[in-house]
């Protein structure tokens, strides 16, 4: 079982406290900065130290308040979708840097060319601890991607961004999620109390525990259109998360849940893999490798209900199996 620090109600608000004003003024007061970013031909990535990061929390040794996001080059505003975001919670014993780069999270969104942002915050540093800091409170999620939003339309973050900037009050559209081992319990912690409608989780070997938070979201969710259905894609590994996954979509099923499952990696079709509002994946891959040596998170993406500008070829062949891609 994952060492958790379950923490004591945040104070603050409701969820009419998110609205557009509500950001202004978070803008105007809060000491939350854009620290550095660096840039490529794939997009900008930009460190941020937030107020509303998971870390420091009441009860929590851990000082890290950084959040890093990653702005694709084709990303561009739109208004009627607002910011569609991924957020990923990274695993124990590393840090959101070395998971950013280990599992290729970068690439993979920018390969998946989804009108979306990386949204990775720092976790308990070096730890094997599952812990989430705010996370854990009452819109702890929607507070964090709030303060991002807010961070990135400084006058500091527009011209970082240049042509991919995001403009005050603009606020978060589609919301999917992902984590990775341990991650599990900041996902589950963001579907029970996170203050904002999430569309979609992918889980990378991370379903150990707190089922039932997933089970009734994605019930919650069946039958909806692709752009508001509740998708959970579910990878696992020989243990514990097997044994998991497997109950879960033996409920899964019984609730009517349209389910997919690929006992081969790889065996669905693509439009099978993307019509699913479920997906049970066994993969042969090692633990740490789950997330992108066959572009797990990426196929994760191309299947979403996400708003892509960008024509793709992912779907030229959509009857037939889903090609594993390995990366480079």
């Amino acid at each position: 079982m994952h060492r958790r620090t379950f923490l004591g109600v945040v104070a603050g608000g409701t969820l009419a406290a998110l609205a557009s004003p509500t950001r202004r003024a978070l803008a105007a007061t809060s000491t939350s900065r854009l620290r550095a970013f660096t840039r490529d031909w794939r997009g900008t990535t930009l460190h941020l130290e937030l107020d509303h990061a998971p870390f420091p929390a009441p009860g929590c040794w851990y000082k890290d308040s950084t959040v890093i996001v990653f702005v694709p080059d084709h990303f561009r505003f739109a208004s009627r979708e607002q910011v569609s975001a991924l957020v990923h919670f990274h695993g124990h014993s590393t840090t959101a840097d070395k998971a950013l780069a280990a599992h290729e999270l970068r690439e993979q969104m920018f390969d998946s060319k989804q009108n979306a942002i990386l949204v990775v915050p720092q976790g308990p540093v070096n730890a094997s601890d599952s812990s989430c800091g705010k996370i854990e409170a009452p819109l702890g999620l929607a507070r964090m991607l709030d303060d991002v939003l807010g961070t990135l339309a400084t006058t500091e973050g527009r011209a970082a961004l240049g042509a991919s900037a995001i403009p005050s009050g603009a606020r978060p559209g589609t919301v999917c999620l992902s984590a990775h081992s341990g991650g599990y319990h900041a996902a589950a912690s963001s579907l029970k109390h996170g203050g904002l409608e999430i569309n979609e989780v992918y889980l990378f070997d991370a379903l150990y525990s707190e089922s039932e938070v997933f089970r009734d979201w994605a019930i919650a969710g069946k039958g909806r259109p692709a752009h508001t259905r509740h998708k959970l894609v579910t990878f696992y590994t020989q243990g514990t998360t097997e044994t998991v996954s497997k109950q879960l979509f033996v409920e899964l099923e019984k609730s009517g849940v349209r389910c997919g499952y690929e006992a081969v990696e790889g065996a669905l079709s693509r439009e099978d893999f993307t019509r699913a509002e479920a997906l049970c994946i066994r993969t042969g891959l090692t633990h740490g490798g789950v997330t992108h040596e066959l572009n797990g998170l990426r196929d994760c993406l191309y299947g979403s209900g996400l708003t892509r500008h960008l024509r793709s070829s992912w779907f030229d062949k959509k009857s037939e199996s889903r090609r594993l891609d390995r990366r480079r």
